[in-house]
């Protein structure tokens, strides 16, 4: 799945974001959906990608692809704000990669 960055500095028109990937375990899988993802994008005109990682997995599918690592970026505490209350998703306080590909 890939649609606008999440970060709105990231959301320029051509930057997209790949927020998910999904297999059945298939060899080479997530590399394969990655590069699709990717080249799908660049033929609608995005000539910009990121998604990201946990810290502790090796992106390997992304670097088998020509993605780079861009930056490690530190936990966040999460979404919840006092304008818009949000209960932890399992994924707050975990060190993140930015991951990205350009044309």
């Amino acid at each position: 799945m890939a649609g606008r960055p999440v970060a709105r500095a990231l959301d320029d028109g051509r930057t997209i974001e790949v927020t998910r990937v999904a297999t059945d375990g298939t060899y080479n899988a997530c590399s394969m959906l990655y590069g699709a993802c990717w080249r799908a994008a660049r033929a609608l005109g995005y000539t910009h990608a990121v998604t990201y990682t946990q810290a502790d997995e090796s992106g390997a599918s992304l670097r088998a692809v020509g993605w780079t690592r861009a930056a490690v970026l530190p936990p966040r505490s999460g979404w919840d704000s006092p304008s818009r209350r949000r209960g932890d998703r399992g994924t707050d306080g975990v060190l993140r990669v930015r991951w990205e590909i350009s044309a």
